[in-house]
């Protein structure tokens, strides 16, 4: 089961869809189950949420096999199809129709409270719900967005039948779906909880009560003592956090980085720690042989990495850029420490050379296709690490991937990279 809980699909969706963050976007959940994972979505985007309603019509004998659906504004969407192969005459047909929009109109009531629907014109309309079955009410959804003027409107969900995602390419903009197996029976089977979302939850997300007030546990200023050498540092813990990524920078780079902040703010979106961590002091970072000391400089990671193993309990991953890269793969052959996934971001992993055959953690190394000389060391990197490795190619991206898209499409490859791998593990704390 790829997804914890709806609140887990909506964050690990909203770092798919972060390409739309800062554009003028309406994050539209479909109720109930869509809410929560829209609401993240939102969070995600820093867009409005809302909902679209729409009410499936199901089979009469056979309620969750969907004959078609309804929207608001009197949209209505019929499969002709399924309803003459199961013999549905006008009247069952009417009477199923007259149940749900009963319903539908019940919730339009009880979510907004009295507020309005949100202006779609000229905006772009995200769709969100908790998955994709049959398509019906998603197409449905599709149609009421363009009816309220929408300009662009993205059908976006956690999981789908492969068929059903297929056809909702044809009525929207976009479709975007993180999973979509061949075996899929129903949406539900992809969560390990799908309790039904209540219709106070529902209400209360719409009125702007996320409840992250326990999301946060911690965001502050810390200082890791290394022997006597103090390392600054910025640590954010999150609730039910799948792990922890500990920065290892390179020369220029520090806890600061505006790079570091988008590649941290994207793996927080996805539910995972960080600690952005300087391994040299203000004094060190004037001194290059210090900054080209990538064995000191993993010393220290492995210092910190159990510094922040006992703080937080939570497995490790590395995400190394510059010299930060070797000391990384450095650090994660150390027998104090286990880590559970590396990502090395443009660095120099070839500093690394003398233990690289050693390395057994999942390793990416992520490159930009522009950034010739270090696209030919990772690659003689890549070529003698014997664990589990992959190289990415960003296109376009030159060294500081300041290209447009460049550097949020290596930090969704590697929050993807941190996803996959970042499992419980033991260590030794002595």
């Amino acid at each position: 089961m790829p997804f914890t809980d709806r609140r887990d699909a909506g964050r690990r969706l909203g770092a798919r869809l972060v390409r739309w963050r800062g554009s003028d976007v309406v994050v539209l959940g479909l109720p109930r189950g869509g809410v929560p994972v829209a609401a993240e979505v939102a969070r995600a985007l820093g867009a409005p949420l809302d909902v679209l309603l729409v009410r499936k019509l199901g089979l009469p004998f056979q309620p969750e096999l969907a004959l078609g659906a309804i929207g608001e504004g009197g949209l209505r969407l019929v499969n002709p199809v399924l309803v003459g192969r199961f013999g549905i005459s006008e009247a069952e047909l009417a009477a199923v129709e007259a149940a749900e929009r009963s319903e539908l109109d019940r919730r339009a009531a009880r979510f907004r409270s009295g507020r309005t629907r949100t202006p779609l014109a000229g905006r772009t309309a995200i769709v969100v719900d908790d998955g994709v079955a049959t398509g019906s009410s998603a197409r449905v959804a599709v149609a009421a967005a363009r009816a309220a003027g929408a300009a662009w409107v993205v059908v976006a969900v956690p999981v789908g039948a492969r068929q059903a995602v297929e056809a909702l390419r044809e009525d929207a903009d976009d479709v975007v779906c993180l999973e979509c197996p061949a075996a899929f029976t129903a949406v539900g089977q992809w969560y390990e909880d799908f309790t039904q979302t209540p219709d106070d939850e529902v209400a209360r997300l719409l009125a702007g009560e996320s409840g992250d007030q326990d999301l946060v546990t911690g965001d502050e200023e810390v200082t890791v003592f290394v022997g006597a050498v103090p390392l600054g540092g910025r640590l954010t813990v999150l609730e039910r956090a799948a792990g922890i990524v500990v920065f290892a920078h390179g020369s220029g780079s520090g806890r600061y980085s505006p790079r570091a902040r988008t590649a941290a703010e994207r793996l927080h979106r996805a539910g995972i720690a960080t600690l952005l961590v300087d391994l040299l002091t203000p004094s060190e970072e004037s001194d290059r042989a210090r900054v080209f000391a990538v064995e000191l400089l993993a010393s220290r990671l492995v210092e910190v990495t159990r510094w922040v193993r006992a703080r937080t309990g939570l497995p490790v991953g590395y995400f190394g850029t510059g010299t930060g890269a070797a000391a990384a793969l450095l650090a994660a052959t150390d027998y104090r420490v286990e880590v559970a996934a590396v990502v090395a971001r443009g660095g120099r992993p070839d500093l690394a050379a003398k233990r690289l055959g050693w390395v057994r953690t999942p390793t990416m190394l992520i490159a930009g296709a522009f950034d010739t000389g270090a696209l030919e060391l990772n690659r003689k990197a890549h070529a003698q690490l014997r664990g589990e490795a992959h190289l990415a190619v960003v296109p376009g991206a030159t060294h500081l991937f300041e290209e447009p898209g460049a550097l949020e499409g290596a930090a969704t490859l590697a929050t993807d990279w941190f996803r996959s791998h970042l499992t419980p593990v033991t260590v030794d704390g002595g």
